[in-house]
């Protein structure tokens, strides 16, 4: 029988500014409200947004924990009301709009999964931010095929071995930018058909020369900034652009013809800031879908380095390097 105690371990942001400001605190152990869970993290995953929020740049959704961390994974140990679907004792993960970095984190049952057989703990943590991400922007939003050409931007980060890996189990040709020739091979070994560095090549000129002068058909962009343009020129006609997120800044010097000329689509999302009944919808196909490739070994969340919780901070410091390859996690 698990006793909850009153008070936790959580990491608070003390004021917006570099990794330091991450400091541990003793906080109230949150209540599950109806249809919630509430979990014993083991495992809480670090991502890009959890940095943008130190920076004091991307402040949680109304309602939302301020602890930083948005994916974990843990065992039940109660229920809200009307909470049924994860029993009490069940390793599950999740995504949360806040509140990871912590002892324990509640949860909605619906934005919670089963951990998937035959990963650990440290696996499963590592999955919901990223597999959530991919599932709604390259196979909901972007529409990808059997047979179709795929390009994702960053393919050594998280997100980037997340979409290589499902992409090629859905029968896609897989072309991923990376920033060295380590990281290129790193998105070959997990599927990718072409690795592409960008520091000495053009992902333009490559795309083009894979795909017979065709362009490919969807692009998964993290980068924005002279990408745009670039995206509209490497993609085919009817391409679709999906965009998730700007490290090189939302705004642009962009040739807008070729989005008529190409009958393009461009597109994007975020995902934090929707709504439960909308995580649910991308989770039920996730489990649907992709739970049974991941417990098949047919992908699997690629775990770069692990932290215990109160070195978060140095988590943040790899994170921001660049130097990891795929996920980032904390251990509780």
């Amino acid at each position: 029988m698990h006793t909850t105690p009153e008070t936790m371990t959580a990491i608070g942001i003390v004021t917006p500014g570099g990794p330091e400001v991450l400091k541990a605190e003793t906080r109230p152990v949150p209540k599950p409200g109806p249809g919630e869970i509430l979990v014993a993290v083991a495992v809480a995953g670090v991502n890009r947004p959890d940095v943008v929020q130190r920076l004091g740049n991307y402040a949680p959704p109304p309602g939302a924990s301020d602890i930083p961390g948005l994916e974990i994974a843990g065992t039940v140990v109660a229920l809200g009301e009307g909470a049924s679907r994860l029993a009490i004792g069940r390793q599950v993960c999740g995504l949360v709009p806040g509140g990871g970095y912590a002892e324990y984190a509640t949860v909605h049952e619906s934005n919670a999964l089963p951990a998937p057989k035959g990963l650990s703990l440290i696996e499963a943590g590592a999955i919901p931010e990223t597999y959530f991400t991919v599932w709604t922007n390259v196979f909901q939003r972007g529409r990808l095929a059997a047979g179709e050409s795929f390009l994702v931007h960053g393919g050594s980060s998280g997100i980037g071995t997340t979409a290589i890996q499902l992409a090629k189990a859905f029968g896609a040709t897989v072309l991923a930018t990376a920033g060295s020739d380590d990281k290129c091979q790193a998105c070959r070994d997990l599927g990718a058909d072409h690795a592409i560095n960008y520091r000495t090549e053009d992902f333009v000129t490559v795309a083009k020369a894979a795909t017979e002068g065709r362009g490919v058909n969807l692009i998964l962009d993290m980068v924005g900034g002279d990408y745009i343009d670039r995206n509209y020129e490497a993609a085919a006609d009817q391409g679709r652009i999906v965009q998730i997120a700007f490290l090189n800044g939302p705004k642009a010097s962009v040739n807008f013809s070729r989005i008529m000329l190409k009958r393009l689509t461009h597109t994007g999302s975020t995902l934090r800031p929707r709504t439960v009944a909308e995580k649910a919808a991308i989770a039920a196909e996730l489990h649907q879908k992709v739970w049974p490739m991941l417990e098949a070994g047919r992908c699997k969340p690629l775990v770069h380095a692990t932290f215990p919780l109160a070195q978060a901070a140095e988590a943040h410091r790899l994170m921001e390097s660049s130097a990891h390859i795929g996920k980032i996690v904390l251990t509780v």
